[in-house]
């Protein structure tokens, strides 16, 4: 998930093929109203959650990651998964460049851009899986 003040992307991905697919966008904050992501989990058979984790460029956290940090941290409460930060610098600036260069206008991706970030942070996770 890629966790946003108005919006949250959600990709899913399966951990035998480690391939990782934008979903949906869902409205910000995830703990007003838990009922679309209660039903991801259940359709999908969600066993995790990887959540972007917005970190500095200097590699800290500042006042965003504390906000997805304390936002987790309710969701934690409320949902059957085990959840993960995986750091998400720069994905959403990279979901914009890939959409931008498959010819996707500037309005268009205002609706999708958090689903693509938030493959992207998805699929960064699992390709760290292969350094371990």
């Amino acid at each position: 998930m890629d966790i946003g003040d108005r919006r949250v992307g959600v990709a899913l991905g399966d951990s035998r093929s480690r391939i990782a697919t934008p979903l949906e966008v869902l409205a910000a904050p995830l703990s007003r109203d838990l009922a679309p992501l209660h039903a991801i989990i259940d359709e999908y058979s969600i066993a995790m959650l990887v959540v972007g984790l917005p970190l500095t460029m200097s590699g800290e956290e500042g006042p965003q990651a504390k906000a997805v940090r304390a936002e987790v941290e309710i969701l934690a409460r409320h949902l059957p998964v085990d959840i993960v930060f995986q750091d998400e610098r720069l994905s959403s600036a990279q979901a914009n460049r890939q959409m931008g260069a498959c010819g996707v206008s500037a309005k268009k991706r205002r609706g999708s851009v958090d689903m693509v970030a938030a493959a992207i942070v998805l699929q960064t996770y699992f390709n760290s899986l292969d350094c371990t």
